[in-house]
């Protein structure tokens, strides 16, 4: 970044000095060759007086404000000597309309209004005073080449100024419509983020801590009976709960400076781990028929994707049906992943169907993400039902 910001710098400067050196170039030969009366002094007079109005230009976005003032003295100054060229005085004034927008860019509403008070004040004060001082008449000068006006140079100079001046303020103004935009697209960015985050921690400590509770009862009501069975629920307690610290450890390190060392830690879960969460479900007590049919290939997004999906239904089963079987397939078909998880749980609940919470809005809300389409609610014979189709594109159509 600093290297482009530097290249850019460099380029800038570059065309800001080969611009100044043909205004001064312009200012000295409008002065010395102009169509009315030319200078009478010393050519190297009107070079330096193109010089002290033209070559500030070239340091004109380093220091706005100065630039613009320096160049507008110069111009008046060399205007009420007559170190100008009359009928081309606006050229003189080139280098003040530049450095005039330059100004509006750089400067908030009072400076921007000062600068453009001060460049229409220079050429209104100096150039009627130059021709009353050069006794100039427009009907009869016969050493112009053309008919010279006041009012004509005045206004020349005059529009130059004001519409550059306009431009500037509206650059700035897009330049801050842009700012703010970017500055909400950041905002978004980070709320996205920030959501994403919460729906992780919500599947990941959801699933974690219904299982632990379930695992926690039983042991709790056999734990003088049947003392290896209680062993058994506290390693799964143990199993669990360690899987759940990393999946969090490794979710809140995007949350962490660059700075900061990232811990070692695993790949993001997916369909591979699968399996795993079925056996944790198994020692729960929750017969659990895991299905996978071309699943091995999936992008890492929507693997995650899939692999959360399973995840939060089957805590629902575990946390809202009382169900002793569940069956999970997964199966992938035409770059399409058809997700379905049935359940042999309560058959009537009081509302008719499994209250949407948090659980089912997430669930919706990570398939939309793919334009996919997700249902949910009780079977006729009982129990309860989730279906999820996500599409993805496949590494040919990415490409």
């Amino acid at each position: 970044m600093r290297s482009r910001r530097f290249g850019f710098d460099v380029r800038g400067t570059v065309v800001d000095g080969v611009t100044a050196t043909v205004l001064v170039s312009l200012a000295a030969h409008a002065t010395l060759e102009p169509p009315g009366p030319p200078f009478a002094g010393p050519a190297w007079v009107a070079w330096l007086a193109a010089a002290a109005v033209g070559l500030p230009v070239a340091v004109r976005r380093r220091w706005p404000l100065p630039v613009f003032a320096g160049v507008t003295v110069a111009a008046a100054v060399a205007t009420a000597f007559g170190v100008v060229g009359p009928g081309v005085i606006w050229v003189t004034y080139l280098p003040v309309t530049l450095a005039g927008y330059t100004a509006a860019t750089a400067s908030g509403p009072v400076g921007a209004a000062v600068a453009l008070a001060s460049g229409l004040a220079a050429p209104a004060a100096t150039i009627p005073w130059l021709y009353q001082r050069l006794g100039i008449d427009p009907v009869d000068a016969p050493a112009s080449e053309a008919p010279l006006w006041w009012q004509v140079e005045l206004g020349m100079a005059a529009v130059a100024v004001a519409a550059a001046w306009a431009i500037g303020r509206v650059v700035r103004w897009r330049r801050a419509v842009q700012a703010d935009l970017a500055r909400q697209l950041a905002r978004d960015a980070v709320a996205a983020e920030r959501l994403r985050i919460a729906r992780e921690l919500h599947d990941i400590v959801g699933h974690s801590m219904s299982l632990i509770a379930v695992k926690a009862t039983v042991a709790n009501h056999i734990a003088e009976q049947r003392p290896a069975e209680t062993r058994a629920a506290l390693v799964t307690i143990e199993r669990t709960s360690r899987a759940a610290l990393t999946e969090i450890r490794r979710l809140l390190d995007v949350l962490r400076a660059e700075t900061d060392p990232a811990a070692e830690l695993g790949p993001a879960p997916g369909t591979a781990d699968l399996p795993d969460l079925a056996d944790r479900l198994r020692s729960a007590g929750l017969r659990v028929e895991l299905s996978l049919d071309g699943a091995d290939d999936l992008p890492q997004a929507v693997d995650l994707t899939v692999f959360r999906i399973v995840q939060e239904s089957l805590t629902n089963v575990v946390r809202h049906a009382r169900a002793g079987h569940c069956r999970v397939t997964v199966r992938v078909r035409d770059a399409r992943v058809r997700i379905e998880v049935l359940d042999d749980g309560r058959a009537h609940r009081p509302s008719g169907r499994r209250p949407a919470g948090r659980g089912l809005i997430g669930m919706r809300e990570r398939v939309s993400t793919y334009g996919g389409t997700l249902s949910a609610g009780p079977r006729p014979e009982g129990g309860f039902r989730v279906v999820a189709e996500i599409p993805y594109a496949t590494a040919e159509e990415a490409a």
